[in-house]
């Protein structure tokens, strides 16, 4: 675990759509939590349930090397990841984005803000709602110019 002040100067230095090569570290219970992944900094990656395959067979396995995309980052001293490799996203991910995350296309090599966490129940009720937001959410915090 890094210190706050730490985790606030790696989180000042990335991007939505950000690059790193990673490599699966942990995928504790396969189809219900999310993967973790080293990315070569002092804390940890991590890919959520939300944005990988419905069925757990089909995650990346332990020791699996890919590039992986900065999602989100936030108080959590974890950055939130998604797969680049297509084969390790939700089937539907491209309508998910659209409902859940329209503004994700303009975020891409934005700055990451300082928001508020997003729990996990959050966006599972948003995805089930089919996405409360039509554009960024103010509770999210991200700037648009």
């Amino acid at each position: 675990m890094v210190t706050d002040a730490e985790w606030a100067r790696i989180r000042k230095n990335l991007d939505f759509g950000q690059v790193f090569e990673g490599t699966v570290v942990s995928v504790p219970r396969p189809g219900a939590i999310g993967i973790f992944v080293d990315i070569g900094l002092s804390v940890g990656g991590f890919v959520d349930v939300l944005l990988l395959p419905e069925v757990g067979e089909d995650w990346p396995t332990e020791g699996t090397v890919g590039e992986f995309e900065v999602w989100w980052a936030d108080r959590r001293q974890q950055i939130r990841l998604k797969p680049c490799d297509s084969r390790y996203l939700r089937h539907d991910f491209t309508d998910f984005v659209e409902r859940l995350r329209p503004s994700w296309p303009s975020e891409v090599g934005r700055p990451v803000p300082d928001p508020e966490p997003v729990t996990h129940e959050e966006l599972r009720a948003a995805y089930r709602s089919g996405g409360p937001w039509a554009g960024p959410s103010p509770r999210l915090n991200v700037s648009q110019p």
